[in-house]
């Protein structure tokens, strides 16, 4: 994919490029796993914050390796790397 083309990986606050269709009002929640500042992919989907904050910390656990992102719509609420 050419830099043009290329997600930026979200900053806690601000909205993120990696949305899109699964977003909606039923799970507003998504937890997305980065790596080296590049989109891969969406880990999980949730409808309770308490349920998203369980997947994030079992993918942060998961994937020490991989920058762990949770977001609700599209703001972020967390990152495994500040």
């Amino acid at each position: 994919m050419g830099l043009a083309g290329k997600a930026k990986l979200p900053r806690k606050g601000k909205a993120g490029t990696a949305g899109g269709a699964e977003e909606s009002a039923n799970l507003p929640f998504r937890i997305e796993m980065w790596n080296d500042g590049e989109f891969e992919r969406v880990l999980a989907l949730a409808a309770q914050s308490t349920l998203a904050r369980a997947i994030y910390l079992a993918a942060i656990a998961e994937h020490p390796d991989r920058c762990i992102v949770l977001m609700r719509g599209a703001r972020v609420v967390a990152r495994s790397t500040d």
